[in-house]
């Protein structure tokens, strides 16, 4: 894993962020690799530690992290709670669209992900949008303040 989720020796806990992950169970996340090395992988592998369901949704594979892989967020059979994306911002306005679509509460857009079209796709939804915050981070900021 590279430097893009390591927990900053400097930090303040958001208390936004953290009730959002306190009232969080399942989480999909679009874009998570197969690949250990990469971040999307390792994030949710600690997530998945944490005590979060996973839910990959991925192009390929049958299965990521013992999980059931889904092509698309609408394809989930369950209610998610958290849409975390990995993928280029200028994707992410259509994953921003389904996410309404199946209700889920939250978006979190990862470190490094930013479009404007997306937050304001998920605030006119009524969804509590973040972007450019990696959400491991956060995560162990809230567990560790």
């Amino acid at each position: 894993m590279n430097n893009a989720c390591e927990l900053p020796s400097i930090a303040k806990k958001d208390e936004r962020l953290c009730k959002m992950l306190d009232d969080t169970k399942t989480i999909a996340i679009v874009g998570l690799s197969p690949k250990e090395h990469r971040d999307s992988n390792a994030v949710a592998r600690y997530l998945q530690s944490e005590g979060f369901e996973i839910i990959p949704v991925y192009p390929r594979e049958e299965f990521i992290l013992g999980q059931k892989v889904y092509r698309t967020l609408d394809e989930i059979p369950q209610k998610v709670d958290m849409v975390v994306v990995f993928r280029k911002g200028s994707d992410t306005p259509p994953i921003a669209h389904k996410a309404a679509q199946i209700n889920a509460k939250y978006l979190w857009l990862q470190e490094g992900v930013v479009n404007d079209e997306t937050m304001q796709i998920a605030q006119e939804a009524g969804i509590t949008a973040v972007q450019d915050r990696c959400v491991m981070i956060e995560h162990k900021r809230c567990k560790n303040a």
